[in-house]
């Protein structure tokens, strides 16, 4: 029997309360389970679902060209850059790369540049990236907030093929690019402010250069099982700047598991480098860190994009707080952790062969969008109900419960429903 059919049939019936069961018997299961998605979501809190106390500012600043600066002058070819690259031992010495491999030494064992988990390739791609020389689609402004040692900026693409990409600028007050090297880098102080992350390991690591596998298992919500990580990650110094590189990579001594569920693409980078305290002019006692980031949780990515673009602001201030400890601690003389002290070995680059590139290449600079204003009237409140809602119908995809196209065909059906309901007023 279809749908209308069935519709039909209750509507025949002789009195109005055969109908009012006959209409509860249909929509009662989706209706519950919305109001489910509803309930999960507010008691259900982890990092990056907060939804804080006020509402996002999606006003875009005055001049959104220069938000992402470029901070150093632009790279040449990849070949000019493998010949800039010294490889800085733990005995500090330096070994200039040629275009050949980097010979380095990892578990008493020569290893050249090709077989590391992240090459300079991956610095080359990065470097693009802070310089808006990607090529990739323009970039939309999603949020500017701030705190009083910490201003925050944010930015969203959809790229043709794989899931949304984020940028983001945050300047930290009273920090230091060492300081934050070590923050991001260390795992063993990371399970004390992330609450997502459950489980951090090093699966092996290059002492010449700071190169690092690392195995992560991280928490999602009961409806989903936790998510794996193998990430790669190496950082470069040029000068008092970082560029930190973290990316999934195959891993076959680690075997693939049903649960947790590996996250075969990730790739999560920034640019570290210090800037002008806005509280002490001229000072550079702040710091800037450049973000990039995208990753395929497996599910749907319009989901992934709603849950992201609501928490997005919990999870920053939670990062503050957890670097603000990390200071404290630091200050305090608490031992550095291996993961850390691993962040200490960096990839020199000189800062003397550091060219502008304009000439040299070619290549439009990715756009930056103003983000539409939205109307006084505030978010649509049913249809943040039935996204809500949708959640957990969403999230079952993981197990294979429900298929994507029902999912959003009755969150789209009823999401114009309420939207007919209840109209914006101008």
């Amino acid at each position: 029997m279809t749908l209308a059919e069935a519709f039909l049939e209750i509507f025949e019936r002789p009195t109005m309360g055969a109908i009012i069961i006959g209409m509860m018997q249909i929509l009662g299961p989706v209706w519950i389970a919305f109001f489910l998605g509803i309930m999960v979501g507010w008691a259900w809190k982890p990092g990056w679902a907060s939804l804080g106390k006020r509402k996002f500012d999606f006003s875009a600043p005055s001049s959104p060209s220069s938000l992402i600066p470029s901070p150093v002058q632009r790279f040449g070819s990849t070949q000019i850059l493998d010949s800039l690259v010294l490889d800085n031992r733990l005995e500090n010495e330096h070994a200039e790369l040629p275009g050949v491999d980097n010979v380095v030494s990892s578990s008493s064992e020569t290893r050249k540049e090709e077989n590391l988990v992240v090459m300079n390739d991956d610095l080359v791609h990065l470097c693009h990236l802070v310089e808006r020389k990607d090529g990739g689609p323009p970039w939309k402004h999603m949020m500017d907030r701030s705190t009083h040692n910490m201003s925050y900026q944010a930015w969203q693409r959809d790229p043709e093929n794989g899931p949304p990409q984020y940028c983001s600028r945050t300047v930290y007050e009273d920090a230091t690019p060492e300081l934050l090297r070590d923050f991001f880098w260390d795992d063993e102080f990371r399970m004390k402010w992330d609450d997502m992350l459950i489980h951090a390991a090093i699966i092996e690591e290059c002492p010449a250069t700071g190169t690092m596998m690392v195995h992560w298992i991280r928490k999602f919500p009961f409806f989903c099982s936790n998510r794996e990580y193998i990430i790669g990650r190496r950082i470069w110094e040029s000068g008092r700047s970082y560029y930190c590189v973290t990316k999934g990579v195959p891993c076959p001594s680690v075997p693939r598991k049903d649960k947790p569920r590996r996250v075969d693409l990730y790739y999560s980078s920034w640019f570290i480098q210090a800037v002008e305290s806005r509280k002490r002019g001229g000072e550079l006692s702040a710091c800037e860190v450049i973000l990039f980031h995208h990753e395929d949780m497996g599910i749907p990515w319009e989901i992934a994009r709603f849950g992201v673009r609501q928490g997005m602001w919990g999870a920053v201030r939670n990062i503050d707080r957890g670097f603000r400890a990390y200071q404290k601690a630091r200050a305090s003389g608490a031992p550095i952790s291996h993961p850390a002290f691993m962040a200490q070995i960096n990839t020199k680059i000189d800062p003397n062969y550091l060219k502008i590139l304009e000439g040299e290449e070619e290549s439009s600079e990715t756009q930056i969008l103003d983000s539409p204003r939205k109307p006084k009237g505030g978010v649509n409140i049913p249809k943040l109900l039935i996204i809500g809602g949708a959640v957990v119908l969403g999230c079952s995809l993981d197990r294979g419960l429900l298929t994507k196209p029902l999912i959003f065909g009755l969150a789209r059906t009823f999401g114009n429903i309420g939207k007919r309901a209840c109209p914006r007023t101008n």
